[in-house]
């Protein structure tokens, strides 16, 4: 996964990352899509995320992988 520096990271518009209100789970490529569906997994495992917002991270993570070649 190429790396996602923080300049990078701030210019990305809200509707790249898995959770646009809080600007969490970003993901650029699909490198970074492939690694946001497995930290939401953890995380909703552990309990940090809801259900709802675990969905949201996968629709997202899903519509990049799609399109990929």
């Amino acid at each position: 996964m190429p790396h996602l520096s923080t300049e990078a990271r701030n210019a990305l518009p809200d509707s790249a990352f898995g959770l646009p209100s809080t600007r969490a789970y970003p993901m650029p490529d699909v490198s970074h899509a492939r690694n946001a569906k497995a930290r939401a997994s953890e995380e909703f495992h552990l309990g940090r995320l809801t259900a709802h917002e675990k969905a949201q991270i996968d629709r997202k993570a899903d519509a990049l992988l799609a399109e990929e070649p």
